[in-house]
Formats: structure tokens, C-alpha cells, sequence
């Protein structure tokens, strides 16, 4: 794409004005551009820079935009050219910032300079000195214990990693919740908006309320008798019922089952099944926009337990339950403590399960993965370091309590003292861009597949986004041109690239306020994270050493999973692993990370992760010729969310011809549909006579994206 643009320096008002812009507004431009040029030359970082704050707003065609990017770097030594640079101002009111300017040569001795300069020594202190670090992040983020830990790391042999936080007692909920000197009962802790209601102003729960709710909530929760440590299930939309539901859960020493609102009925039923829930919160509907989506009759349909029913709106109520199951209202009137709005959080080890979440992975069956009270700490400290969430920041990440990113939101928010801000609705559309406006957001967390809707709909022009400090972005491979739009609403605001795994509780690998930042792009290794690039043959490339291969993580992660509910853990991670620096290091299923993302075997079909294995398992039974399948997302042509395709190997190639490919589309439709989830759509169906793999019999999805591309280009399917 960069070869399709002029260097800076030949750039003329006429092209300005033929990409839109009007003619004395061109020429205008072209004037400041040429200053900038004298001032900085004609390319590299300082005049993007300087052209980003001084020249570009959102409301000048995109095309400008690309035209002054690709001009500015035309030629340029690196093929990931920073987007956003951090200056000593804004570095040193960072969190990190703050803490290495008080301590930075305490910390780092001699090797201090300044915060920017010095930030990859301090990544690797945090792995080295892992004491040290955690003490400090603790320390920062006022984590309060029942009972301190007697260190922060301990050689235990029954944890690859070691024992974190050894005879810790806490409660995370209550850490939440409870008062520091870094925040008041009278702080706005959640900002929210219901669909339909764009043009109201925004509504605001202060930490008193939303303590009292979360009390209220724990104590109609001790009425249903269950024993400590039962499990309960969450399967409604992130809404603030459903945080405050969360919470009360985690506060009252049960354990969060967290479940998608989008599952099928078996979906929710294998969840259910694994964890052993004893009880559910869920929502009658799903209402977007004129439509109501049922819930609860899926709940129903999956042989729940006793289930908590909230009404969506006052108008959904319905007083028809399935025998045993209770209304919202009913649940909340069985409290009768003379203090309904006061609870005393249950003391719990730090080992103790808080939630168990679900990871497609690529094994089939679901993984169920436990999270301790250790794991939020890591959430938030990624949020501390990484995204710099700290007192005074709005967070807003259109996600949901069934995948890993709505807990992760929870504690990311309310363990910095930061606001939570949840909209009620699509977050396609105008809606939720007038809602990033009026809540005042200043971090906004997407997936790429919601940044490429909104690019190619343009719902956010008009729209003050003025506040943002940065985005984060996660959950799949992210586009150079979709994010320099994405920032481009923001005055350039850095978008920081997010990747780890619901098994680590949060980010392997990320970006920083304190480093630059190229689109689409990772520029550190999380704190407190050690990564390993392994060759053919297992041995780890050595450090700082650019190469391809497969990504290991060192075992030594804060918060990290150390069990599964349903299956070994050691031979889901550890098993045939090589041994460095004498520890087994971990996989987590993460193939050849890419600057652009990451290419493993899970795709994003409209904001929901989901398993290849998950859809081919489902595929393979859908007609007796079929050999194998291997499904794939594509990025429509023109934009738009990920696209599903499903490659078909039949047993007899020769009868390959007579299948009637519409018919198998609309069958495999139906099938995932009915057995995964009902938004499940396949786009295109690819007969190949084999599957390509590589030398460990791995299907190699990526070839086949590849070779599905290039058809498409002369057909269509």
C-alpha cells in the first residue's frame, strides 16, 4: 500500500484536493505541511508526529489521512513505523512513569535514565525480581489481605511456576470494593446507557451504591443455601446488574460460572454440566434494537439448574417461570437481615476458585479453566502497566462476562479506582459512538472485527472522542489501515495491542505508554512475562533475536491456571515441552506470532472466539461423504466482520463433483446453529481434495485462507 503514495516533500495541493478536501482548505494544508517538513524533514517519526497533532482531525477524508502516513514513510528502514511516540510530559504522569521516577534508581541502579529510556530494563527487572515487583504493583493498586502472604514466590513442585502468594487470604470482590486513600464512597465507579436512550444523559453508580447492590445482591444469595465454593452461573449480557451479580458471587465466597449469551442450548448445557453449577442468573430477552432475542428458554432448553431471571425491561417481565426457578424481584425480596445492604466479605485462601471461564482452545470439549484470587491482580496489573487505567479514567471494552475479557474488565476497572463505562446494546453503531462521547471514555478497548464495521459504516463521524488516552485492541490479528483510522478519531491516540489467554488471567504480550507503537504491532513482552521464540526443533531463538517459530511462555506467570476442571493440565501445557533455565515451559496453543496478530486455530466471528475444532467437529458429522473439514476466517472484500469458510475433503473425491454446494452450506448453517451458537453463519464453502499440514500433521489454515483469496479473486463461491 505504501508504494502507492508520493513522499511528503512531492505532495501538491491538487492532490489534496482530488482525495476531497476542498480547494483554499488544500492549499492551506499544503502550506503546513511544507513548514513541517522545514522544521522536521520530509519523513520519519518527528514529522508524523508533529503531522498527526498539528495537521489531521477526523473530519478530513481518511484518504488524507493515508495520503500524509504512507507519504511521511515512504521508504522508510522499518516495515512497522511508529504510529505514536510517547514524550517525557506525558511518560513521567504514566503509572510506571511515576513509580520510576521516584524509585527508578533504586530498582534499576545505574542502568536508570528516565522512564522512556528505561522501560525494557524495568520489563526485565519484573521478570528477574519478581519479589520486588509484585510488592511494588501490590503496593500501587492497594490490594488489602485478611491475611498477607508470607512471600510473594514460592518453589513449589506442584506449580510449574512456582506458588504465588503463599497463605494469602483476600477476597477480590471486597478489593473491589473497599475504601483506600485513592478513592471515596462519592466516586462514579460505573457509567451506563440502554440502547434507544442515546439522546438521555448518562446514568452514574457511585462506590456506595454500588457497594449496597453488591450487599443486597450476596445476601439474597445466602437464601438459596448452597454450601461455600458452589459454583453459580452468569449467562445474560454485560449489563450492571450483571456486574453487580458478579461481584456478589466472588464476595460471598461462591465461584462465578461464566457462560456466553450467545450459546446454544448445548453449549450452555456443557458448561453448566463441566462446572457444576448449582444455580443461574440469566435474562429473559436479549433486546437490540426492535428485536427480542429469548434467553431464557435456551437456559430452559439446556436443563439448568434453579435460575435467577431478570427482566430486560419492565415491559419483558413475565411471570410464567418453569417451576422452582425465581423471579428477580422475588430473589431480592427473601433478604430479611434487619442490614440488607451490608455483608461481610468471606475470607478465602488465594488459591481459592473465584470463576471458572471457558477456552475454546483446539482440543474439542471446552476447556474449563478455574481463576483464583490471584488471577485478578494479574488483570488489573496488566491494566496498571500496559493501558495505564489508573483514578479518573472511564474504561470502556464492549465485551461480555461469558469470555475472558468481561471479568477482566471488572477488576481491570475497579482494582485501579478507575469508572467502568457499559453500553446497553450494539456497539456497531452510532449508539455506542455517542455513548463513548458522552461517557466521556478514556480507554476504549475493541476487537478489530468491531473497528472494521465501524470504519465501513462511518457511525462514528460527528463525534467527539476527544477524551480517549489510547486503545487497547484484542482477540484477533488487527489491520495497519483499519487502526490508523481507529486512531485518527482520537487526534492519534496510541492503540496498545493486547495478547495472552484466559489461562494466564491476561497478556503475554503487549504494547506500553512508554514505548512507540506501530500499527497492528506488540512492543514488549507483558511485565512480569518471559517469552520464547522455539525453532524447529524446540531450542528458543536466542534473545532479541528476530526469527519465526513457536511462541513458549516461561512458566513463571503471576495469576497463571495451574488446574483444569477437565483435563490434565500438565499434558494440556507442559508435556513434551523443552526445559530452560531448569523449568518446563508452557505452549498455551499459541502458533508463530506474527506482527500483525496472532495465527493459531481460533477465529472471531463477530465478537464471539470460538475453536476451529469447535466448528469442524460439528461440520464432520453434518453429511456421511464428508472426510474432514477446516474452518477459517476471511476479512470480507470492502470490510466488515471475519467471515466463516469451510474447507471440505470428501471420502470419494470422484463423487466430489455431484455435491450441491448451496445444500451443504445451508446444512453446515443449520448444524452450527443448532449445536454452537445462532449467529453462526457460513459464508463459502472451499472442495479441496486434501488438507495441507505441516510436517507434525497440523492443518495449516493459513494456506488455505491463502488459496481461498487468490479463487475468490476470480470467483465467486
Amino acid at each position: 500500500m505504501a508504494m502507492e503514495y508520493r513522499p511528503l516533500d512531492l505532495i501538491t495541493s491538487d492532490e489534496i484536493s482530488a482525495v476531497g478536501i476542498s480547494s483554499d482548505d488544500a492549499k492551506r494544508l499544503c502550506s503546513e505541511l511544507a513548514a513541517i517538513i522545514d522544521e522536521h524533514g520530509s519523513s520519519g517519526p518527528a514529522t508524523w508526529t508533529s503531522i498527526s497533532r498539528r495537521l489531521l482531525n477526523p473530519d478530513q477524508p481518511f484518504a488524507f489521512h493515508q495520503m500524509m502516513y504512507y507519504g511521511c514513510y515512504k521508504g522508510y528502514h522499518s516495515d512497522t513505523p511508529p504510529a505514536w511516540i510517547p514524550d517525557r510530559e506525558t511518560a513521567v504522569k504514566t503509572n510506571i512513569g511515576q513509580v520510576l521516577e521516584r524509585r527508578g534508581k533504586e530498582l534499576l541502579g545505574m542502568r536508570y535514565k528516565d522512564p522512556i529510556s528505561s522501560f525494557s530494563d524495568f520489563q526485565e527487572f519484573s521478570t528477574l525480581n519478581p519479589e520486588a515487583y509484585w510488592n511494588m504493583v501490590l503496593e500501587e493498586m492497594r490490594i488489602s489481605f485478611f491475611v498477607r502472604p508470607s512471600c510473594i514466590l514460592q518453589e513449589n513442585t506442584c506449580f510449574p511456576g512456582g506458588q504465588w502468594l503463599p497463605g494469602a487470604v483476600l477476597n477480590s470482590a471486597w478489593n473491589c470494593l473497599n475504601l483506600n486513600d485513592k478513592r471515596s464512597m462519592d466516586d462514579v465507579v460505573i457509567i451506563w446507557r440502554d440502547e434507544g436512550d442515546d439522546s438521555l444523559p448518562v446514568h452514574r453508580m457511585s462506590l456506595k451504591e454500588l457497594r449496597a447492590e453488591v450487599c443486597l445482591v450476596a445476601n439474597a444469595i445466602e437464601t438459596l443455601g448452597l454450601s461455600k465454593g458452589s459454583a453459580i452461573a452468569i449467562d445474560m449480557p454485560m449489563t450492571v446488574t450483571a456486574v453487580i451479580i458478579y461481584l456478589a458471587i466472588v464476595l460471598a465466597g461462591f465461584v462465578v460460572v461464566s457462560i456466553a449469551d450467545s450459546f446454544a442450548p448445548v453449549e450452555i448445557s456443557t458448561r453448566l454440566t463441566i462446572s457444576s453449577a448449582k444455580a443461574i442468573f440469566t435474562q429473559d430477552f436479549i433486546v437490540r434494537g426492535d428485536k427480542k432475542h429469548p434467553l431464557y428458554s435456551r437456559v430452559i432448553d439446556a436443563n439448568a439448574p434453579r435460575a435467577i431471571v431478570i427482566p430486560t425491561t419492565v415491559s419483558t417481565y413475565n411471570s410464567e417461570l418453569r417451576s422452582g426457578d425465581i423471579s428477580w424481584l422475588d430473589f431480592l425480596g427473601r433478604v430479611k437481615c434487619s442490614e440488607p445492604n451490608e455483608y461481610a466479605a468471606v475470607e478465602q485462601p488465594v488459591g481459592a476458585f473465584t470463576n471458572i471461564l471457558f477456552s475454546s482452545g483446539t482440543t474439542g470439549e471446552p476447556k474449563a479453566i478455574p481463576w483464583t484470587h490471584a488471577t485478578p491482580i494479574k488483570a488489573a496489573a496488566d491494566a496498571w502497566c500496559h493501558m495505564d487505567i489508573h483514578k479518573g479514567d472511564v474504561v470502556a471494552w464492549p465485551t461480555n462476562l461469558g469470555w475472558m475479557m468481561g471479568p477482566w474488565l471488572v477488576y481491570a476497572t475497579f482494582l485501579n479506582g478507575a469508572s467502568m463505562a457499559l453500553y446497553n446494546g450494539s456497539p456497531l453503531g452510532s449508539g455506542f459512538a455517542k455513548f463513548v462521547q458522552d461517557a466521556k471514555v478514556t480507554m476504549l478497548g475493541v476487537v478489530p472485527s468491531i473497528v472494521r464495521a465501524w470504519k465501513n459504516a462511518n457511525c462514528t463521524a460527528g463525534f467527539d472522542w476527544s477524551n480517549i488516552r489510547c486503545f487497547s485492541s484484542s482477540g484477533e490479528a488487527s489491520s495497519v489501515n483499519e487502526y490508523l483510522w481507529l486512531m485518527g478519531r482520537a487526534q492519534y491516540k496510541p492503540v496498545i495491542e493486547y495478547c495472552g489467554g484466559t489461562e494466564i488471567g491476561g497478556g503475554f504480550v503487549s504494547g506500553s505508554l512508554l514505548q512507540p507503537q506501530a500499527l497492528s504491532a506488540f512492543s514488549t513482552p507483558a511485565m512480569g512475562c518471559t517469552l520464547l521464540i522455539l525453532d524447529g526443533n524446540g531450542n528458543p531463538l536466542p534473545r532479541n533475536t528476530a526469527g519465526i517459530g513457536e511462541l513458549a511462555l516461561e512458566p513463571t506467570i503471576f495469576g497463571a491456571s495451574s488446574t483444569l476442571l477437565n483435563a490434565d493440565h500438565y499434558n494440556v501445557y507442559y508435556k513434551g515441552m523443552p526445559v530452560w533455565n531448569g523449568k518446563m515451559n508452557s505452549v498455551y496453543n499459541w502458533r508463530i506470532l506474527q506482527r500483525r496478530g496472532r495465527a493459531d486455530d481460533t477465529m472471531n466471528l463477530g465478537g464471539i472466539k470460538v475453536s476451529s475444532i469447535e466448528i469442524e467437529r460439528v461440520c464432520n458429522g453434518v453429511n456421511n461423504a464428508i472426510l474432514e473439514t477446516a474452518a477459517f476466517g476471511v476479512p470480507p472484500f470492502g470490510g466488515g466482520p471475519e467471515q466463516l469458510v469451510i474447507a471440505v475433503v470428501f471420502k470419494d473425491q470422484t463423487s466430489s463433483s455431484q455435491i450441491n454446494v448451496d445444500q451443504l452450506k445451508q446444512a453446515f448453517n443449520s448444524s452450527l446453529q443448532k449445536k454452537l451458537n445462532p449467529l453462526f453463519k457460513v459464508s463459502d464453502v472451499l472442495i479441496v481434495p486434501s488438507l495441507p499440514r505441516t510436517a507434525s500433521n497440523k492443518v495449516m489454515r493459513r494456506v488455505l485462507r491463502q488459496q481461498f483469496s487468490q479463487l475468490s479473486k476470480h470467483s465467486k463461491f
